[in-house]
């Protein structure tokens, strides 16, 4: 099964169902903005991230087009996570998406553009090859109550995975068990070189 195949049987399935936290929707208590020349293209991007209201989730902002940070906007590309809509694609997500969701941090701006203004493609710095750049700047504004734009604040829901998920291509695969709490066991295999870590 192809990735965009594994996508939408998962997204239209009932494997997911949505559930209350007790928690309330976090943003973030200040702007963050960072740049650095970027891995795959060699450009300088510039990236502000925002405080965002509840419900808008985490989203891009290139160019004046919104590409939400979901799977509903992921295209397959090589070594990177990238979010795509109407010809505009942002690369190298990853990182900043998981040290945004490893902080708590809800609903957000993520304002990104290049140095070249005719770009339809851009990239996010990944600066060491961890997210530590970004739980450090993120640490750094803090967080505090979403609020949406009368004032109200909004408690967080969390996804469930209702029956087992398993998705290969290749020697590669992923499995996903329901758990009421969250477990990542990981491995890679370097045959030649490693052995298997």
């Amino acid at each position: 099964m192809h990735l965009p195949a594994a996508i939408n049987s998962f997204k239209s399935s009932n494997l997911i169902s949505w559930k209350t936290t007790g928690k309330l929707q976090q943003t973030l208590a200040g702007c963050i903005e960072l740049s650095r020349k970027t891995l795959q293209s060699g450009k300088v991007s510039k990236v502000k991230i925002w405080p965002g209201f509840t419900g808008q989730g985490r989203y891009f902002e290139f160019h004046s087009n919104l590409i939400p940070a979901s799977i509903d906007f992921v295209r397959e590309s090589l070594l990177c996570t990238s979010l795509c809509k109407d010809g505009y694609k942002i690369r190298t997500v990853e990182h900043l998406l998981s040290a945004l969701e490893a902080k708590g941090i809800d609903n957000c701006r993520i304002q990104i553009q290049s140095l070249d203004s005719e770009d339809t493609e851009v990239e996010v710095p990944i600066f060491d090859g961890s997210a530590n750049a970004w739980v450090e700047a993120i640490e750094q504004v803090g967080r505090k109550e979403a609020l949406d734009r009368c004032g109200n604040n909004v408690e967080k829901l969390a996804p469930y995975l209702s029956e087992p998920f398993y998705f290969s291509r290749n020697d590669s695969f992923m499995v996903a068990f329901p758990a009421s709490k969250v477990h990542i066991s990981c491995g890679i295999d370097f045959p030649k070189r490693l052995g298997l870590m």
